[in-house]
């Protein structure tokens, strides 16, 4: 199968760009005028929707218009019902419960909001301090660049073992450690007593 290309221009005279441009126009302004707004049946929302969209979300949700927010937020909760299976109504009733509880909650002050911030930040870097220390960086051996690690205990010797003397490095490298030990013991009981002079 072959195809030809014509590459002959064709002239267009201005009457018909404009007619096809005043179509365009047309096309626009039907689309506009056929897009309608519509209020969240949950959260109150107002979006611009075309009908068709409006009728295909009512006839889901039985006559009711929800926005795209609040029909996820539905779906998550059939999900996370589990092994007691509750369908769309069951549903969007207990999303409507978490809306109205929500929208009857009442908003912070100015004040307040900085208050609730303060206190967010506090309960956080608590939590970063009560935390394990796995997200710290391993610590060093002073003079070394590789972390300073005790071997696993499965590698240890279990009984008496004629060990060769330490060597003056050994002596030096466990030092080192011992004061980072201390270091960073100092540094926890810092953090204790600040928390507790803030409690």
């Amino acid at each position: 199968m072959s195809a030809s290309v014509i590459s002959d221009p064709v002239p267009i005279s201005s009457a018909s760009a404009e007619q096809q441009m005043a179509e365009v126009a047309d096309g626009i302004a039907t689309a506009a005028a056929e897009v309608e707004f519509v209020k969240c049946y949950c959260c109150s929302l107002t979006e611009e929707c075309t009908p068709a969209y409006i009728g295909r979300v009512r006839e889901r949700y039985k006559g009711r218009w929800i926005c795209g927010l609040c029909a996820e937020a539905v779906k998550d909760e059939i999900c996370r019902s589990g092994k007691k299976l509750i369908g769309t109504e069951e549903a969007l009733d207990k999303h409507m419960t978490f809306c109205a509880s929500f929208r009857s909650s009442p908003a912070p002050v100015a004040a307040d909001a900085n208050e609730h911030l303060i206190a967010a930040m506090r309960q956080l870097l608590r939590r970063s301090l009560d935390s394990p220390r796995g997200s710290d960086p391993p610590l060093t051996a002073p003079g070394s660049s590789s972390p300073a690690r005790s071997p696993p205990p499965a590698a240890r010797s279990p009984g008496p073992v004629a060990a060769s003397p330490p060597s003056p490095a050994d002596h030096s490298e466990q030092a080192g450690q011992r004061k980072q030990r201390k270091r960073d013991e100092k540094r926890v009981r810092k953090r204790r007593r600040r928390r507790r002079e803030e409690e």
